[in-house]
């Protein structure tokens, strides 16, 4: 057994101004078309829930429970992400690159020594990188 919390990184290029890319992550509309149904609002402290589809195999009923720990306008937000057995904290900074932004995703402190923790670091690593930005870069390109 270890102590050792895993970490999913991503690191991304948006064709899109840090303002836009900021608005879809903390509009609820924009928020709930690339990710998932919220009831989220900008405030730290804030607590709201992501609905999901439900993952009974896991003990999971589809309800991500969440808080909003840190905000910095355009350039940083975080929130804890739990349910389902997990215990975890989602980060997105935001860096101006050119007529872009960069992007980083880092969801962490997942549990590799238990087997909810585990499974949820597989299925939703390789969820972050592809089909959670296509969505974001879709939601992106279709608003103005």
């Amino acid at each position: 057994m270890t102590d050792e919390r895993a970490a999913i990184e991503v690191d991304e290029f948006l064709p899109h101004p840090p303002g836009k890319v900021w608005r879809a992550l903390t509009e609820p509309e924009l928020l709930a078309r690339w990710l998932m149904p919220n009831d989220f609002e900008p405030v730290v402290g804030h607590r709201f829930t992501f609905a999901s589809k439900p993952i009974p195999n896991v003990d999971f009923d589809g309800t991500i429970e969440c808080r909003v720990l840190d905000i910095e306008e355009e350039r940083l937000l975080r929130i804890s992400w739990g349910g389902g057995g997990l215990d975890t904290t989602v980060t997105w900074r935001l860096v101006p690159e050119g007529r872009g932004t960069r992007l980083f995703i880092e969801h962490a402190g997942f549990d590799l020594d238990d087997p909810v923790n585990e499974f949820a670091f597989r299925g939703m690593g390789s969820g972050w990188r592809t089909n959670v930005i296509r969505s974001l870069l879709r939601t992106l390109s279709e608003t103005e």
